[in-house]
């Protein structure tokens, strides 16, 4: 069985202080435990139609500083917000808020068997909240982590993974597949993770060292987009159904061609038709950028993840004017091989994989050019792919204060 293991990374910034202040907080010394968040190279809106996605971990994560305590109970406070919480592992509920997150990754294991202590634990995430670069299943991952590896529950990491997406569904209420929580468990740095979301076989895919992920963050996030997943979701199950009638063997878009899909497109509303479109297709996209990335080939790459952009834009329709800018601006800079929007849709970041040579005058250039067109100031992340969750030894991290990033 695998097992979370304590290890080194040279990739981990531990907060300035956040020992310091947990100790204040609690009166005792803390462990501390990470989790990362992820960027979606290619395959959106897949891994809830058990279909294919290839993400990255990166370097921005979620920290814990945890201790054990004799009672049941959880003791929860968020520097980012400054809020905390008190529940017991018992009869803990949803509250509609952030504690959900963190709180579900506890209660789900402790519930499923695993009969939990209670815990101490500030979380201080780095992850940017908003932008799709999965800062939800970040703390899950870190918290659930933390609660087990404290009450000497060495678990598998894909049960791990498992946990934390129902933590998601069942107390957050979001009904999210499984891609950002098991990249959260498995990323390895230097790799991006092409996953099976129905049978969670995974391939680790080296990534060249001469491009860099550039995640660019639009800066708005609009309303209508946790309503309008479910909404998406709720019409890729239409979609099955329908076509059930024809494709018995079918249970998911995972299991339709784009052959069957056209041959069969008029049992389908207009609608939920490009909806359906658009999975089966960057399913196909998601295969063939893995078999691109394992020749070499980001040209090719590149190239699936311009199509991907479009296919989110016009069928799946979860783009924004902000993202398609942001897209539109990318293509025109130096050493741009692809460029999409990442995560759910409607605001948040597009990634971009771009020439180690040109990285720094792109992070430049599309700062001002995204600034002049739309009038907000975006953030902008040159990245590497990242180590997944993990126990972290104080011995291993510098404070994020005294290295340059």
């Amino acid at each position: 069985m695998v097992t979370i293991e304590t290890v080194d990374t040279s990739q981990s910034s531990l907060p300035v202080g956040l020992e310091q202040r947990f100790q204040a907080r609690y009166r005792v010394q803390p462990r501390l435990f990470r989790a990362p968040g992820r960027v979606n190279l290619i395959g959106e809106h897949t891994d809830y139609n058990d279909g294919f996605v290839m993400p990255a971990a990166i370097q921005f994560s979620c920290w814990v500083a945890a201790s054990p305590r004799e009672d049941n109970k959880l003791v929860i406070h968020s520097e980012n917000l400054n809020q905390g919480v008190t529940v017991s592992l018992d009869d803990a509920k949803p509250l509609g808020d952030w504690s959900d997150y963190a709180v579900g990754a506890a209660v789900i294991p402790h519930r499923s068997g695993k009969r939990l202590k209670g815990a101490n634990l500030l979380i201080r995430s780095e992850v940017p909240i908003g932008a799709g670069l999965s800062s939800s299943a970040s703390i899950e991952v870190s918290v659930a982590l933390a609660v087990l590896s404290l009450s000497g529950r060495h678990i598998d990491r894909k049960q791990l993974a498992l946990w934390c997406q129902r933590a998601e569904n069942e107390f957050a209420g979001m009904r999210c597949g499984i891609m950002d929580q098991f990249v959260a468990c498995y990323g390895r740095g230097d790799h991006a993770l092409k996953l099976d979301c129905r049978t969670l076989e995974y391939e680790l895919l080296p990534l060249q060292a001469d491009v860099e992920i550039v995640i660019c963050n639009t800066m708005v996030k609009h309303k209508l987009a946790a309503g309008e997943y479910n909404i998406r979701r709720a019409q890729c199950e239409e979609g099955v159904r329908k076509l059930a009638d024809v494709l018995p063997d079918i249970r998911a878009l995972r299991d339709v061609s784009s052959i069957q899909l056209e041959q069969h497109r008029e049992l389908l509303d207009p609608i939920v038709y490009r909806r359906c479109r658009h999975v089966v297709t960057e399913d196909e996209r998601v295969q063939a950028a893995a078999s691109a990335l394992s020749k070499g080939d980001l040209r090719l790459f590149g190239k699936l993840m311009d199509e991907s952009h479009e296919s989110l834009r016009r069928d799946y329709e979860v783009s924004c004017a902000e993202l398609d800018t942001m897209v539109e601006l990318a293509h025109q800079q130096e050493g741009v091989l692809g460029a999409r929007m990442t995560g759910g849709g409607f605001g948040g970041c597009t990634v971009n994989l771009v020439c180690t040579e040109n990285a720094p005058a792109f992070q430049r250039t599309i700062s001002d050019a995204y600034h002049n067109a739309t009038g907000l100031l975006p953030e902008i992340y040159v990245c590497r792919a990242s180590q997944g969750a993990e126990e972290v030894n104080r011995n291993s991290v510098t404070e994020a204060g005294n290295r340059s990033r």
